[in-house]
């Protein structure tokens, strides 16, 4: 049943013209700056320009298009899960979709995983876009790998939050603001506590997380701060969703 819900929700974002939109869009800028990391990267190693260090051509390629994906993912989804709980209780089919034959985690994690598939859509494109550079030189997969999985990690943590928020209101705005907002704000908080690592709200910044993927790196730890970080924003999505079915 998770399956379906997730199929239903998948093509509900491709029947709306912002799905399409948003996906021309994102994949348009990834093309732009993969293309322009290439014609960089051959002008860094034809001499035209000298940095004080040079990289192999996964490294300089995908660090600028893997940066540009974290960044833009903090805009795409809040947009694309503002309206999946949110339009429900708008539109006043929040009781039927209760009255289904489907748990709440059905639900929840039907609406999350349609969303992280479209997402996971981009990722795929990225790391095929990447890998397209083996025709003329060798590269790391390693290193795409680990910013894929990065990526997709980071992706969850945010559909996640999203969902949640989407579930506080009526007004899909509303969620999407919020979710932006709360996103924003995990993702910088290092910034504020730079220099005091040790600090505790440190280590929950998303980028913070993030940076080892970034780097070629698959740290267990970043794992499962992703996963738990996803895993607790489901759950207060359940229990509010629940809260709501026992107010009727």
């Amino acid at each position: 049943m998770i399956l379906n819900v997730a199929r239903k929700e998948l093509k509900s974002v491709f029947a709306s013209p912002m799905g399409w939109i948003i996906l021309a869009l994102l994949m348009f800028a990834f093309g732009t700056y993969f293309l322009n990391g290439v014609n960089d990267y051959f002008e860094v190693m034809s001499g035209a320009i000298r940095p004080a260090e040079r990289y192999g051509v996964t490294q300089f390629v995908g660090q600028t298009v893997y940066g540009l994906a974290s960044f833009i993912m903090l805009f795409a989804v809040p947009l694309l899960s503002m309206r999946l709980i949110s339009e429900e209780r708008r539109s006043q089919t929040l009781p039927f979709l209760f009255s289904a034959p489907l748990s709440l985690t059905e639900i929840v994690l039907g609406k999350f995983l349609g969303l992280v598939a479209f997402l996971s859509i981009l990722i795929v494109y990225i790391a095929l876009m990447l890998s397209t550079l083996n025709i003329w030189s060798e590269i790391d997969f390693g290193y795409i790998l680990a910013n894929s999985l990065g990526l997709f990690l980071l992706v969850a943590g945010f559909s996640a939050l999203g969902l949640y928020f989407s579930s506080l209101t009526s007004q899909p705005v509303v969620a999407a603001i919020l979710s932006f907002i709360a996103l924003f704000a995990l993702m910088i908080l290092d910034r504020f506590f730079a220099g005091d690592p040790s600090n505790t709200l440190a280590h929950l910044s998303l980028m913070n997380h993030f940076q080892s993927f970034a780097g070629g790196l698959i740290d267990t730890a970043d794992v499962a701060y992703f996963v738990l970080f996803t895993a607790t924003f489901l759950i207060l999505t359940i229990r509010r969703l629940d809260a709501d079915r026992l107010r009727g």
